[in-house]
């Protein structure tokens, strides 16, 4: 066997082994290490136009995702799968022999990076310490910026993001907007107000409105008046790791809760629903934190501990 076959297999072991290892560190740390398919984020969000940049050379370390082989690389693109073990080791015998191989094709999307061909090219790239690799690059049009420090959860939060600017135009319309929902799924909430509130102006005004206007109206109508009052009253200061936006989510979720403990009509007061959530969240998360200190005060209790 030759010299160049030794170091082609023992660069596919430590590659393997590695990925393994950043596996079970992941697993520890409960962080994710997985690459991002290509067809999430296209099912969270449509681009708005897909524009070809030709060739480029891009940071191997913002390449974080693949169109159809995520589930054999990790985060990292170290191989996780053993089926790929002969295509890996072809590739890595050509770094050595220094033979030059074709680009691989990208999509781009923000500053992040899918592989739509080369996935294994970007693979040994990054086992090397290669830090930038020929591309064809097709850029994806989106609205929002994604980086590559991003996690997983924060990118997918991210898409939403860019979804509910495409389908409502508020970045275009009311440019100063700060809605920031802090869980997934949360966007598609909001989306279903602005159709309702679009509903009630085409039966008001006897004409159908477009959804951008609904947007717009709605965010002036509705969604300010709440945010408003909440920033005057520092809400947020008493619930950090909140924004206005949850405060909002939460008055629109609890209206009846709001009527029959503050009165009726409550709820559509913006002074009197940051009353009530003032109230009534304050006094579940002081349950919460009565329950978490109950639970170390057993845990603290217990022998060796």
């Amino acid at each position: 066997m030759s010299s160049t076959d030794d170091l082609v297999r023992e660069d596919y072991d430590r590659a393997h082994r590695r990925a393994f290892l950043r596996s079970i560190r992941s697993q520890i740390l409960r962080q994710p290490n997985t690459l991002l398919p290509y067809r999430a984020l296209r099912e969270r969000v449509k681009v708005e136009q897909e524009v070809y940049r030709g060739m480029r050379e891009v940071p191997v370390d913002q390449i974080v995702g693949s169109v159809d082989r995520f589930q054999d690389f990790d985060r990292a693109f170290f191989p996780r799968q053993r089926h790929t073990a002969d295509r890996w080791k072809s590739i890595d015998t050509a770094y050595h022999r220094d033979i030059r191989l074709p680009p691989v094709q990208l999509y781009k999307v923000g500053d992040i990076y899918f592989v739509k061909d080369g996935n294994h090219r970007v693979s040994v790239a990054r086992k090397h310490g290669v830090a930038f690799i020929d591309a064809e690059v097709i850029e994806a049009q989106i609205r929002v910026p994604l980086h590559s420090s991003m996690s997983p959860a924060q990118l997918l939060h991210q898409m939403e993001y860019a979804e509910f600017l495409r389908k409502t135009n508020l970045d275009r319309t009311r440019p100063d907007h700060d809605i920031r929902p802090t869980s997934l799924g949360r966007y598609e909430d909001l989306l279903e107000l602005i159709e309702a509130h679009r509903d009630d102006l085409t039966r008001h005004e006897g004409r159908d409105v477009s959804f951008d206007d609904a947007a717009a109206s709605w965010f002036d109508s509705c969604y300010l008046p709440i945010v408003t009052v909440g920033r005057e009253q520092r809400l947020l200061r008493d619930f950090p790791g909140r924004t206005e936006a949850d405060v909002f989510l939460w008055v629109m979720a609890n209206q009846e809760r709001i009527e029959s403990e503050f009165g009726a009509g409550s709820s559509r007061d913006p002074g009197q629903a940051a009353q009530a959530y003032r109230s009534m969240e304050g006094r579940r998360n002081r349950l919460g934190r009565l329950v978490r200190k109950g639970i170390q005060n057993v845990q603290d209790a217990l022998p060796g501990s």
